[in-house]
Order: C-alpha cells, then structure tokens, then sequence
C-alpha cells in the first residue's frame, strides 16, 4: 500500500544541477536530504541553494524545487565559512575585551575582516590570545544558527549589548525592515547570508594582522583598529595561501620601491608619486616604450589640458556622475574648473576642433594624460591606488565599416605587448548590454558583434559578463596573471555611443552627409603607475634588463682602475646602456653581493688584469658569467642584451 502522509506533510521533490530527482516530504531538513544524495555530500554540506536562494543546510523547506547542494569544497561555501569566522571572532572580542565596540565586519576574495573600537590597540600577544580562544571555542560542541527579527527587537538586543556602532548601522534602516542575526552561545551579530552547520568546518583560520580603519572608511572619523585574517576549506588550502601570501610581502612594491630608491610618498601629497631619478627613469623607459609602439600602430601623440572650465564636465556627464570624484576650484571671476579625472572630453574636443572627412579616419590620438581622482584615504596603496597618474590613453574615431578592424588592430597590439612583459595568460571578459543604456538594439547588435568577431578571429577565448558594460556601450578588460597566481586587471577597450552624442560631433562621410564617429577608448597599461607596480612585484624587482633603471654597474677590485672605470663606463654609455660605478675601496666580493641584492642585471669587472687586456670580466645577477671579454665585444654583447630584438624592433 502506498505511504500515506498526515495532512501537514506533503511530498515534496528536488531536481538537482545534473537533472536528477530526489523525493522526500515536508518537515525534512535539507540536511537530510543531502543523505539521500551521498553520505559524503552530507557530511560537508555547507549550505543549499533552493531555487536559486541561499539557505541554511538545517532549514526544511515546504516545497521543493531546484537543488544544489553546497559541499566545503565548493568554492562558493568559503564565503559562509569566513562569514562564520566573523561571528566567532566577534564573540570572542566581546568575550576577552567587554569595553570594546563592534563595528564593521566583512568576508572577503581571501579572508575577512572586522573593524572594531577599543580602548587600547590590540597587540600581537592579543592576537594570539583571541586566536587561541577562538580554537577552544571550535573544539566545542556549539552551532551556530539565524534568527529573522525586526529592526526595532535588533537595536534592543544591540543598545542592551552597548553597541552603538551596530544601533548607527540599524538607524538607517527603514521602520519596517528585517534584520538577520547570528547567534553563536549568547553572542549575535548581523549577517547576510548563511552560516556553517558544522563549527568543525571553521578549523583552518589564521588571524594575520591588526591595522588601522576609519569608521566609515571618512579620515575625519574615529580611527578604529581591523582585526584580519583568513580561512579556508582545508589545511593544504590554507598552507598554500599562506605561503603565496609571504611571497607576496617579499614582492610587495612599495618594499622593492625602498630597497631600490624608486618613489616614496608622504603625508603632505597622499595618493601622490615622488618619483626618485631611478623611478622616473622606469616610468620614462615605459613611456618611450609605448610611444614607439604607438607609432608603429599609426597613433597620433597629442596632449590635452590638466584644467578644464565645469561645463565641458556636464556636457560629458561626468559632473552629475562622477563629482565626487573630482578636484575642483573656483577662481576669483566665479568660474568653476575641475582637474580632469579623464581624458576623453579632451580628445573628443580635439576631435571637434575643425572638420572632419571620412578620409581622416581612423583618428587614432594618443596621450600620456595626467588624471586626478580622489580615492577615500583607506584606499590608497601605494603605486597600485592612488589620486594622481598617468594613463596611456588613445582614443580612436571611425566609421562603422571600419570598427571591426580597429578592434583586431587593438586587441593584437594589446596582447603582443603584455606578452612582451612577460604576461603569457591573459584574461579576457567581455561587458555586455546593461540594462539600463542608451541606444538603439541594432547599434548595440553591432557593437557588441564587432568585439566577439575581433576575438573570434583571433582566435582568443574570452569569458562574457552578462550586462556590466557601461550604458553607452560594450567593452573588453584585459585580465594579467602574475608570477605568483595573481590577477591584475590592467588594459580595457570600450566602444561609446555616449560622447559622440553629447559633444554632437561628425565628419562628413562619402555622401557629403555629416554622420557619427564610432569612439574606441582604450589603455593597455591603465595607469602607468599602478602599471609600474604590477611589474615589479611580477619580477620581485628583477625587471628584465630593457626596463631596468641600471642596467649595467663597473666595479673596480682596487683604486689602481678607477681611470679605466671610467673609460669603461663611457664606453657603455655610448651604446646606450644605463650604467654607474661602484668605485669605493671595499672587497670585490662585497659589492658584487651588494649589487646582486640591487638586482642591478649585469655587473662588470674592471681589476688589473683587465686593464691590463682591455677587457672586462661580466657577470649577471644570478651568478652566471658571461666570462672575460674584450671591451669593444662586451660593450655590442650587453647592448644586444640590454635592448632585445622583440623590444627594439631592429
């Protein structure tokens, strides 16, 4: 005979993502559900996904519905695992520091974070402390669960509590809104989104560090102290992470920066490069590298103004959009100026400068533009974030027939010269249609179809982000994966349908009818800082010999050589390479490893008994030598060196 089930439960039936049915009843809880599947999907079920809509792996829901289960070793369940971390280290912040405030907390791509107000800083033995109790704790037979209550019964529970950050973030609320709480003993804290079944699961923490955070990220807040730290599905997992984390800090560019007398920054200029004559040479050797490219690539240079009256800002939307950001002033005759954040209304302005015929186009104008944007002090980061940079920026205007071939001509300029820094994989995203946009579907049809044809015929594979690009059109980003696994997003191309409308410009096509330019933006540095310091964490500092600001040092082994030093180094420099002396009276052993840790390419050795032959004895930093050899032959073999073929182009 078949079951037959009381009033209050129904059968119930999940699809799961590979199509197969589970059927089970109401009053189950997912949990068990997840039995049905596999012992082994149960034991590290984390959380499910009901129809689309994360929930908590105890929940029973009345009905069923489409099912995925969410194992530890999902990538998506180590947002729940740090997200409970959160709650435990909370819990225990309370428990060790009753005068403390909780304030912000947040999971994170790699960790998680929470920013607190204490009496007193926390120390490293704190740390410690909070870590350990925070073990005693998973070791305990304790769950966590969440409870839905009003805003009002929220603040109540945080005013008893003495938490008036929490109160402040409920106040903005609205009256009638719902609050989710985590509750760890007789802890809770609010959540967004579901919480380990297991606290097993949370074993593979680490606290890292404490720094400093302003309250709602404004300087002229009260300064708070971020506790940091990270957490994964496994100890392999973890160990991996750390140990790629310690070599990020050994590459970290603002170290290398020091070590190597690059730039500095300081109080009076934040988000500002001092570029010392090392840095600048770098910055300057990049520059010169791009400028020949763009040539090649039949660029134009041009250059636009810093400083531009507010109206060219509302007619480019940027001063209702983007405000904020900006630098402005106002001078004595009520004028209103802003820094430029970006240099498009430059170029289209220089566009609309004179008329156009389609015989001009393709335009393609490039410029080294310097822009400002104001970045909330919390996020500045060395060359990586800053308020003042340059990017190199080229504008195209083209007719349509002539769009997909300039997204072919960009996209092979782009990827020939990551490859030439040594970017190998590179990740290409293409932003489609939002939402919300301007412009009519056939042109957006055609924008989007000229950048998948650019990819398709180069063979590229790329991945799509449905509805992220900008309301005026489609655009490419340019992903780089370092040395170490990381993702650097660099380079982007965008196609506007935007500011050839709002500055109303055109040329006068083979008809004699005046018609709309397309506008290509594109950067394949971005910004040349932040650029800048990509490289010398991809490199750890040893930049390939080409870009670095010393590419060669002489060395004496007594003060017998110095004149010959010298001969040496004119030599050298009359090829072209970027060379110094070490003529100081130490062992040649000592500078030779003082040099080393400069991570100056190639060291050159001028004792007596090169003297002697006219001849030097060379040496790369890695150890290697390239043996004694005639002045005349060392000079053309360290200038073949030091300017490679693929860089040259001779």
């Amino acid at each position: 005979m078949p079951k037959i089930l009381s009033p209050e439960i129904q059968p119930v039936t999940f699809t799961l993502p590979n199509g197969s049915q589970i059927q089970s009843h109401t009053g189950t809880t997912l949990q068990a559900i997840a039995e049905l599947i596999s012992t082994s999907v149960a034991k590290n079920a984390v959380y499910a996904e009901l129809n689309g809509v994360p929930v908590d792996i105890i929940e029973t829901p009345n009905a069923g519905g489409k099912l995925n289960i969410i194992t530890l070793f999902d990538k998506e369940a180590l947002t729940p695992v740090r997200r409970s971390c959160l709650l435990l280290l909370g819990c225990v912040v309370k428990e060790l520091f009753p005068s403390a405030s909780l304030v912000q907390a947040a999971a994170t791509d790699t960790g998680f974070y929470y920013d607190i107000a204490a009496e007193a800083p926390f120390t490293t033995d704190d740390l410690v402390l909070i870590e350990n109790r925070m073990r005693q704790l998973i070791n305990s037979d304790t769950h966590f669960f969440r409870t839905t209550v009003g805003r009002g019964a929220a603040t109540d529970y945080f005013q008893q509590a003495n938490e008036p950050y929490k109160c402040a973030q409920l106040d903005e609320l609205k009256s009638d809104e719902h609050v989710t709480l985590g509750h760890f003993n007789t802890f809770a804290d609010t959540v967004d989104g579901p919480l380990v079944p297991n606290i097993q699961f949370l074993k593979h923490f680490s606290l890292l560090h404490v720094s400093g955070a302003y309250w709602r990220g404004n300087a002229d807040n009260i300064q708070l102290q971020r506790i940091s730290g990270t957490a994964w599905a496994s100890k392999k997992q973890l160990k991996e992470w750390l140990e790629k984390t310690a070599e990020a800090e050994k590459r970290d560019h603002r170290k290398i920066g020091r070590e190597l007398d690059l730039f500095h920054f300081q109080e009076n200029a934040p988000g500002s490069v001092f570029w010392h004559p090392r840095g600048w040479t770098l910055f300057q050797t990049l520059i010169a590298f791009m400028r020949k490219r763009h040539d090649t690539a039949g660029y134009s240079e041009v250059n636009t103004p810093d400083v531009m009256d507010r109206s060219l800002w509302e007619v480019s939307g940027h001063w209702e959009n983007y405000r904020d950001h900006m630098f402005t002033t106002q001078t004595e005759d009520g004028r209103v100026f802003a820094l430029k954040p970006m240099n498009c209304p430059g170029a289209v302005s220089l566009f609309k400068h004179g008329l156009k015929s389609y015989r001009d186009l393709p335009m393609r104008l490039s410029e080294f533009g310097k822009v400002h944007r104001y970045e909330p002090s919390g996020s500045l980061h060395g060359l990586l974030r800053v308020r003042h940079f340059t990017q190199d920026d080229a504008h195209i205007f083209c007719t349509p027939d002539q769009l997909e071939n300039e997204c072919i001509n960009i996209l092979k300029l782009v990827l020939d010269i990551y490859q030439q820094f040594g970017f190998e994989n590179v990740l290409i995203k293409l932003s489609t249609r939002p939402e919300k946009r301007m412009g009519s579907e056939e042109d957006w049809n055609r924008l989007e179809n000229a950048l998948s044809y650019a990819l398709q015929s180069q063979g590229l594979e790329w991945k799509v982000n449905p509805g992220e690009g900008a309301f005026y059109g489609p655009k490419l980003e340019f992903v780089l994966r370092d040395a170490i696994g990381r993702d650097w997003q660099c380079g982007t191309l965008q196609v506007d349908m935007n500011l050839p409308e709002r500055f109303d410009i055109s040329y006068i096509a083979e008809d004699g009818e005046a018609k709309r330019p397309v506008m290509l933006h594109r950067a394949l540095f971005g910004s040349l800082e932040r650029f800048t310091g990509i490289l010398l964490e991809h490199y750890a500092g040893k930049l390939p010999a080409w870009l670095s600001p010393v590419q060669a040092v002489v060395m004496t082994i007594s003060e017998s050589q110095v004149a010959y030093a010298n001969d040496v180094i004119r030599a050298l420099s009359k090829k072209g390479i970027r060379c110094v002396a070490d003529l100081r009276n130490e062992k040649i052993g000592y500078k030779i490893r003082e040099q080393t840790l400069a991570r100056v390419p190639y060291l050159v050795i001028a004792g007596e008994a090169e003297e002697k032959e006219g001849a030097v004895t060379v040496r790369d930093r890695s150890g290697a030598s390239l043996g004694t050899l005639p002045l005349s032959d060392a000079e053309n073999h360290l200038a073949q060196l030091c300017f490679p073929s693929e860089v040259t182009g001779v």
